[in-house]
């Protein structure tokens, strides 16, 4: 995240120009290396949780029982869900038959 110098407001990039640009003042920036990481996947179903050579396996593990295969080892991970003043909703995914679950907190 980038912020104007001009005017503090927070850059929006536009990835097709390479280019940041401050909604408030009009400030651009050029940029070398604007990346865009998309959260949902070409189908619009799955969200990308981690981006790495690594996978899953970057995320915390805990000890909990996977309701498909009955492994005690998880990936872990929380996302908002719902509005902001809800709590967070929980992932798991079992790390030995890969099956996803929620736990709403």
């Amino acid at each position: 995240m980038k912020f104007c110098p001009n005017c503090e407001s927070r850059m929006k990039p536009r990835i097709e120009e390479n280019i940041l640009i401050c909604p408030k003042c009009g400030f651009t920036e050029a940029k070398n290396e604007i990346k865009s990481v998309p959260m949902i996947d070409q189908s619009g179903a799955s969200l990308k949780i981690v981006e790495s050579e690594k996978g899953p396996s970057a995320l915390p593990t805990t000890g909990i029982d996977c309701p498909k295969c009955g492994n005690n080892l998880a990936f872990w991970w929380m996302l908002q869900t719902r509005s902001a003043d809800e709590a967070t909703t929980q992932f798991y995914r079992c790390t030995q038959c890969s099956h996803t679950w929620r736990n709403y907190a």
